[in-house]
């Protein structure tokens, strides 16, 4: 009996050492993830929030679901995340489930399936994703990957048109959903899944949070108009491959960056979507589509000398509006950033402000983002995607660089870069075509990636939540430690 206890006593300490052993491996792990994952680049003047990648943010999805590429990505006021995913963008063996098509041994993306499913993985993701901050998913729908969807909830007599490329998701304070597409021609004319034949995506659509129709406001142009005011369905301005938008809860104005082919942001009415303003770069109206298309890349421009385009280069590919009434622009085919006053009488006017006047045409300020990143040829630019962080005065500018593949955090009071978050890779944490940036109300960053990437990530703030001090007034270049 008592070699027994002794036996056990023996066991049970060589458990506990395991555990400890465990534990202290355990710590390990967790020790690189705060360091190859936070933030680095630091300014020693300035103090901002940590963050740490959730390597488990999302969950698995259900029904064999995989993402495409990830055309928006917004955080609702629930704290609730919205994916915009693009099921068409997936590849043969990414689709390997999925056996909806035709009669022709195809599958609805066009890939051969003469003997059925290629593999037990895997079936593409509906359009819409709506997950909350545990990443479980709570609700999914739209697009040609939702079967039977387009025929049920987004019918063309009633206006609805599903874009053929899915770019942008916004959620207003009375849960309305936003979307957009950059989609300049069909797909695919032989592919079921392709969405509409009769030109670009240049229109937003609107819909409850189960994905009931309500409005689309635009049409399906051929070219560039920036400064059209009423060619869309039902009066509404005729807009070509938006990006992103933005409902101003004060005014119930709608601004959209609009985009990839035109070089504006509209203001509309958000219940009508009638036609309010428009600006273009330093608050500039109206728009030369032709003096910008002949300005070409934005580094070709630069070497000749021109310190400050009159004019945004595709594509406006952001607009965020701050809770102090600022309004923020991703010029991404400019590598800048441009900031507004959202209630100056001139914004959205007919103003001229050619030589970037601060003050003027509602004109506040710009910051180059990595100003000498090239652009091939007019993309992927630099300014992606911005968010502000949760402290009452919004002191974090978050910007995504989607060439250098890294989030700057600014001093939004200054401009000032005080470090970075993110590096290029594959690895968690790490960004492939960084596309977008969203926070929740504790101040974690969500993100998406295009390209090959397609996918989401979450990083988890700690420690501080705003941003102060001074730091770096060239944003980019390359990074310290």
């Amino acid at each position: 009996m008592r070699r027994f206890a002794i036996l056990l006593a023996a066991m049970l300490a060589s458990d506990a050492a395991l555990a400890a052993d465990v534990i202290k491996k355990d710590q390990g792990i967790l020790d690189r993830l705060y360091a190859n994952t936070g933030v680095y680049n630091k300014s020693v003047s300035a103090k901002t929030p940590g963050f740490v990648s959730d390597p488990g943010w999302p969950q698995p999805l259900p029904h064999s679901w995989l993402l495409g590429q990830i055309g928006g990505l917004y955080v609702d006021h629930h704290d609730h995340i919205w994916v915009y995913n693009r099921p068409r963008t997936m590849t043969t063996d990414e689709a390997a489930l999925d056996i909806r098509g035709g009669a022709d041994g195809k599958n609805g993306l066009g890939f051969a399936r003469p003997n059925g499913a290629a593999a037990d993985c895997c079936n593409a993701a509906p359009s819409v994703l709506e997950f909350d901050t545990n990443g479980a998913v709570l609700r999914a729908w739209g697009g040609p990957a939702d079967p039977g969807w387009l025929e049920s909830h987004c019918k063309a007599a009633e206006g609805c048109i599903w874009p053929n490329s899915e770019h942008g998701i916004y959620v207003d304070q009375n849960d309305n959903v936003w979307i957009a597409g950059n989609g300049v021609k069909p797909v695919d004319p032989a592919s079921s899944w392709t969405t509409h034949k009769d030109g670009g995506d240049g229109f937003v659509l609107k819909f409850d949070m189960s994905g009931n129709f309500k409005m689309r406001i635009g049409g399906t142009p051929s070219a560039p108009a920036s400064n059209d005011t009423n060619g869309g369905l039902n009066g509404t301005p005729l807009l070509y491959l938006p990006a992103d938008m933005v409902v101003d809860a004060k005014t119930n104005r709608l601004y959209i960056a609009d985009g990839y082919g035109n070089r504006r942001i509209l203001i509309v009415d958000a219940d009508t979507g009638k036609y309010i303003g428009h600006f273009g770069a330093y608050g500039g109206n109206p728009v030369d589509d032709a003096a910008a298309a002949a300005g070409g890349r934005w580094v070709v421009d630069r070497l000749k000398g021109v310190k400050k385009p009159a004019f945004f280069r595709n594509p406006v590919h952001c607009v965020k509006i701050a809770d102090d009434g600022k309004i923020y622009v991703c010029d991404r085919g400019n590598d800048r950033i441009q900031v507004f006053d959202k209630n100056s009488p001139e914004l959205g006017k007919p103003c001229s402000n050619s030589d970037g006047v601060a003050g003027k045409c509602g004109f506040l300020a710009e910051q180059w983002i990595s100003g000498n990143t090239e652009t091939i040829p007019a993309m992927p630019g630099t300014s992606v995607s911005l968010n502000f962080s949760k402290d009452k005065g919004q002191s974090c500018l978050y910007v995504g660089d989607n060439s250098n593949m890294t989030i700057y955090l600014l001093n939004r009071s200054n401009l000032q870069e005080l470090g970075r978050l993110g590096r290029s890779g594959r690895n968690a944490g790490q960004f492939h075509w960084l596309h977008q940036v969203s926070l929740d109300s504790h101040g974690n960053i969500y993100t998406a990636e295009v390209d090959t990437g397609k996918r989401i990530q979450k990083f988890v703030r700690y420690g501080a939540v705003g941003c102060s001090g001074t730091g770096s007034a060239i944003v980019g270049g390359v990074a310290g430690k």
